[in-house]
């Protein structure tokens, strides 16, 4: 009888990261909702990209959120109704592009989710030694660098 020793799918690292995506995400939704954010975790994705990057054009938060500029606009719609953000008109490259910012009242609600997720994830990492989270974000940040570097995104 031959033993097989084709490496399934399941049992590769790819799995394991993808797998623990939907977990985060998963812990991410519920926690957003028990806390009646107001905003969803996706919205909040949004906001704390342009917190830390500035004004940025729909296409270049649709790369940093890793989601189609079609969804991405489906979010800015919903935050610019709320407040939270602003659009601008400006030139870049000799073409006319609506740069999206933060406003005070979108950093306020960030600010706010922020203070209430944190407290709700500091119980998970509670849970594993700091060292071992600081290495794992790294192995993880390196792997994600070795994939942008393979891999096309056509956002």
């Amino acid at each position: 009888m031959e033993t097989d020793t084709r490496k399934h799918y399941t049992d590769t690292i790819f799995y394991q990261i993808e797998l623990t995506a939907k977990y985060c995400k998963l812990l991410g939704q519920q926690v957003f909702e028990k806390f009646n954010a107001g905003i969803s975790l996706e919205e909040s994705s949004v906001l704390d990209v342009l917190s830390m990057n500035g004004a940025l054009c729909q296409r270049d938060i649709a790369k940093l959120i890793l989601k189609d500029r079609a969804n991405t606009g489906k979010l800015l719609d919903i935050l610019a109704g709320k407040g939270y953000i602003s659009r601008e008109l400006t030139i870049k490259n000799n073409r006319p592009v609506k740069l999206v910012k933060i406003t005070d009242e979108g950093m306020e609600k960030l600010n706010e989710v922020a203070e209430k997720v944190h407290q709700h994830y500091a119980l998970v990492r509670e849970k594993i030694n700091n060292r071992n989270i600081a290495k794992v974000g790294a192995l993880l940040k390196e792997l994600r660098e070795i994939l942008k570097e393979t891999i096309e995104i056509q956002i």
